[in-house]
């Protein structure tokens, strides 16, 4: 079993800090409760669907012999034929994908890093010593740090870590805040390096994240961009990051592996993201100065960026080796809203590509990148059809809805449980099945709102708290 994880994400959650003993952790307990309630239901269900078959069959002849569900008999079987040739197209490209391996001291590129950063206290501290602690060629690192006008002590404790490492990291701050791109912005026109990385002021990378992130740059010249390994930090402090940890390896070590065999990365994550700088500058102007519907953009920069890079004709990479750790929300409500946040960005960008897309934008092949947009607006142009269909299906058989559901997760949540375990480790595997009932249940709703609020604006995750 390959960790691949240098970082003990959450090694100290644990303990004590004093007395170094091991305290019981709530999340833990409750995890084994909903792990053990998860497989109750999805067992239950498949129990259900076995006994309930000829209602089952009762019920597709009522479709079938409706016009509305004889067109949803054959809109649902070519979607699904459509996701299964899909999945099958993406484990291919996966099984090509191979990671970029760290060149020479000598070869490294000078490299600016920059941690735009509001309202993350002593988080900020930790990302740039980790940064710090980087194996890199110190002569050929600048490290930027900028405070995006916070309402905590964010400030100070850039200054603490200013004052430890000295003038291996200069700290600058925003006279208001004006947003995650504006920070980026200035840090963009501040660095030297001939490869711009950016790193969220939550994360932490481990000691070789550096040299392997920006190594693609100079093997292929024609890399515009790289997309980072993302894992989460905080897994051990609640149930949701439990969850996330799992759905980000499936998302990054699958699905970002398939794209990169294309060259076609859609997105390069904020929390860990590399940039050759004369790709950024071409599209700099446009970028600070986005707009949609009228209105500024202040969200989605790191898929921004990433379209207007692809536009160019550049290749867009992922390196598995490069891994960071961020914190995710450990609450319902700031995983919808980080979830509502990306949704927005995808719808936006998405209409950014199709303007593209199908020209001649970049040399060599373009149908799998092409195969990559059109999966994306599938999912989007579906989703209110699919949402209904659903409602439709809880009034009219409710029990066939729950159980069929619940038998499908356990079916279709099995590749990412096999391929967490394959890679880390098989207890943890586990989650992707509680994941997947609570997207499935709770998290539905996400895709059709963020679709009918696009044009809205907003972080909607970093304000301070406020008591009543």
């Amino acid at each position: 079993m390959n960790s691949g994880n240098k970082f003990n994400a959450g090694a100290s959650a644990n303990f004590e800090s004093n007395n170094n003993k091991p305290v019981k952790n709530p999340a833990n307990t409750w995890g084994i409760v909903v792990l053990i309630s998860s497989f109750i239901l999805m067992i239950g269900a498949a129990f259900l669907v076995y006994n309930l078959q000829t209602d089952f069959a009762a019920y597709n002849m009522e479709r079938l012999n409706s016009t509305w569900g004889f067109v949803f008999f054959i809109i649902a079987g070519a979607l699904f034929l459509y996701r299964a040739g899909f999945f099958i197209y993406n484990l291919y490209l996966y099984f090509r994908y191979k990671a970029i391996e760290s060149v020479t001291d000598e070869e490294l590129p000078t490299c600016t890093v920059i941690v735009p950063a509001y309202n993350e206290g002593k988080q900020v501290y930790a990302t740039l010593l980790s940064l710090a602690a980087s194996d890199y060629p110190i002569e050929k690192i600048q490290l930027l740090a900028i405070d995006d006008g916070s309402k905590d002590d964010t400030w100070a404790w850039m200054k603490k870590a200013n004052d430890e490492l000295g003038d291996r990291v200069s700290i600058f701050q925003q006279p208001e805040n004006k947003g995650k791109r504006h920070a980026l912005y200035r840090g963009f026109n501040l660095g030297t390096g001939e490869v711009f990385v950016t790193v969220d002021s939550d994360s932490v990378v481990n000691p070789d994240t550096l040299r392997n992130l920006v190594s693609p740059f100079v093997v292929n010249e024609k890399c515009g961009a790289v997309a980072g390994n993302i894992r989460v930090l905080n897994n051990e402090k609640a149930l949701l990051p439990k969850m996330l940890n799992v759905s980000f390896v499936l998302s990054f070590e699958f699905v970002r592996s398939a794209e990169s065999s294309l060259e076609s990365v859609l997105c390069t994550p904020g929390a860990l993201a590399a940039y050759r700088s004369s790709a950024v500058f071409k599209c700099l102007p446009k970028w600070i100065n986005q707009t949609f519907m009228g209105k500024a953009s202040d969200i989605g920069e790191d898929r921004a960026m990433t379209n207007m890079i692809l536009k160019q004709g550049k290749h867009v990479l992922f390196q598995r080796n490069a891994y960071a750790y961020t914190n995710v929300p450990e609450r319902y409500k700031g995983l919808y809203k980080m979830f509502i946040r990306w949704g927005r960005s995808n719808v936006r960008e998405n209409i950014q590509m199709a303007k593209y897309v199908f020209t001649n934008f970049r040399e060599g092949s373009k149908t799998g990148t092409r195969l990559l947009f059109i999966n994306q607006f599938l999912k989007i142009i579906m989703s209110y059809p699919l949402i209904f269909l659903m409602l439709f299906f809880v009034v009219s058989h409710p029990v066939l809805f729950i159980s069929s559901t619940l038998l499908s997760i356990l079916i279709l949540s099995s590749f990412p449980a096999f391929f967490y375990a394959k890679k880390y480790n098989i207890t943890e595997s586990f989650w992707a099945y509680s994941y997947s009932i609570l997207y499935t249940f709770g998290l539905f709703w996400i895709t059709p709102y963020a679709i009918a609020t696009a044009s809205k604006s907003g972080w909607l995750t970093r304000e301070l708290s406020t008591k009543k």
